[in-house]
């Protein structure tokens, strides 16, 4: 619905001057709403016509002010106009700051968009990464293309966010975008990322996202088993490409690194630690945090491998990360692995398949080069074979306790025959084939007092060794 919207010049007649001059303001009125500004003009209020709300006369002061009036008009429907083009809400306060030009281009969606970008790509190579600049940049294409869907305006007030607004940008980026929910939710966290900046500058007062929730879903991470990584390990491979891609696929299933850190790998990252043996050492591109990882056999053969072939102090032949996914489709059904096989799943599988060698959760989220463990638990699977052989281990031990707590007639006990034990109670072995009898000799024993057993083992001692 359009709003209503008038202009109207008058005399402040209290502020009356030395000269006998007033200062001429102007009020601006939307939907009942008015705001004032001094338009700069002075004039004698006996020279003021307050209905017609110009100068009286036809003297060249006079026709000055009503022109420069005249000018004020015309620059403030302008700006309302403009105004209506790409807001729903526009007020009075808002047509008088951009009119007088102090209105912060910032308190639009997409201008603080675009500049808190700008920021950013000064800060590219020095604290930030390409990959997030481009992140953030098709987080505001996003939002401007539900900003032209929903509201049919090129920008919109940063004070016109608010829950449904958020909640309207969650639906389309889940239909019209065709986002899953964990990509929604990362595209509203760099929404947040806007209005936070805007509040923290006092351009917005309340902040919409107090009572939004972003919902993340939690996904199992796809890794390869140590059977599938072997099977690919082992392939030879009729095309040298498929053959390079496998290489650099494996180094980063027992290094955990990124892609984009075995791509930037030089021999210069590779050294010998404390331990005398050799590691990676370096920090992620995408973070900027330290890893350190020890070298294992498998990796330490494949930079052998290459090297000295190749240029400026490559570890490997790294190609294009789309290139490397596209590739290793075709090693995945090559290989007969039926997964979707990407570049970042090796460095899923390094972590689950650590995890599942007994190799603590702290060390694997060092190597990884996170700075929270949590960031680990979502890469790092519990398999079921370490659930097995935990459990495994589990039982061993309530065993020896068991064992450890038993007396030495129960120890003894229990390394005899089922004959042996029979002839204990003076028992034919011709029973043994009854089940339930055979049960019941275990429970005998266990009944008996130590004192008891004591005097059975003594009386039939030498009967069961004979």
């Amino acid at each position: 619905m359009k709003s209503t919207f008038r202009i109207l010049f008058y005399v402040k007649r209290d502020k009356q001057r030395a000269d006998g001059t007033a200062p001429i303001m102007c009020r601006i009125t939307v939907d009942g709403q008015a705001s004032h500004f001094n338009t700069k003009l002075n004039i004698n209020p006996v020279r003021w016509d307050a209905k017609a709300a110009a100068a009286i006369g036809r003297t060249k002061e006079a026709m000055e002010i009503n022109s420069f009036l005249n000018e004020i008009k015309t620059g403030l429907y302008n700006v309302y106009h403009n105004l209506l083009t790409k807001e729903n809400n526009v007020n009075s306060e808002r047509i008088k700051n951009l009119f007088l030009g102090i209105e912060i281009k910032h308190q639009t969606v997409l201008e603080l968009f675009r500049r808190h970008n700008e920021g950013i790509e000064k800060l590219v190579g020095i604290s930030k990464s390409p990959a997030t600049l481009q992140k953030y940049e098709i987080a505001r294409k996003r939002m401007a293309g539900f900003i032209r869907e929903y509201y049919n305006v090129s920008d919109i007030s940063l004070k016109e966010v608010n829950h449904m607004f958020l909640h309207n940008f969650e639906i389309y980026l889940m239909t019209s975008c065709k986002c899953n929910e964990n990509t929604t939710a990362k595209f509203l966290q760099r929404f947040r990322t806007i209005i936070l900046l805007a509040k923290n500058n006092g351009w917005i007062h309340i902040d919409p996202f107090v009572n939004f929730k972003i919902k993340f879903k939690k996904t199992d991470r796809d890794y390869l088993t140590q059977e599938e990584v072997d099977v690919i390990m082992n392939k030879q491979f009729v095309s040298e490409r498929l053959e390079r891609v496998r290489d650099i696929f494996i180094f980063s299933c027992y290094t955990g690194l990124a892609y984009i850190d075995v791509k930037n790998l030089r021999t210069t990252d590779i050294r010998t630690s404390f331990d005398d043996g050799l590691w990676i050492m370096g920090k992620r591109e995408k973070t900027g945090i330290s890893y350190h990882v020890p070298l294992l056999d498998i990796p330490k053969q494949l930079i052998a491998k290459y090297s000295g072939k190749l240029p400026d102090d490559k570890v490997l032949p790294v190609m294009t990360n789309q290139k490397m996914n596209e590739y290793l489709k075709e090693i995945g059904t090559v290989c007969g692995i039926n997964k979707d096989l990407t570049f970042h799943m090796a460095r899923h599988t390094f972590a689950t398949l650590t995890l599942t060698q007994g190799v603590p959760i702290e060390s694997v989220s060092k190597m990884l080069g996170h700075t929270n463990i949590k960031t680990t638990q979502i890469y790092a699977r519990i398999t079921d074979v370490k659930v097995s052989n935990d459990m495994a281990l589990f039982a061993e031990k309530l065993e020896r306790k068991r064992v450890k707590s038993q007396s030495v007639l129960d120890r003894y006990f229990e390394c005899l025959s089922l004959g042996e034990k029979m002839a204990l109670f003076h028992l034919p072995s011709t029973l043994s084939e009854d089940p339930e009898r055979v049960k019941r000799i275990s429970m005998m024993w266990y009944s008996l007092s130590e004192e008891e057993k004591s005097s059975v083992w003594t009386s039939t001692f030498e009967k069961i060794m004979v």
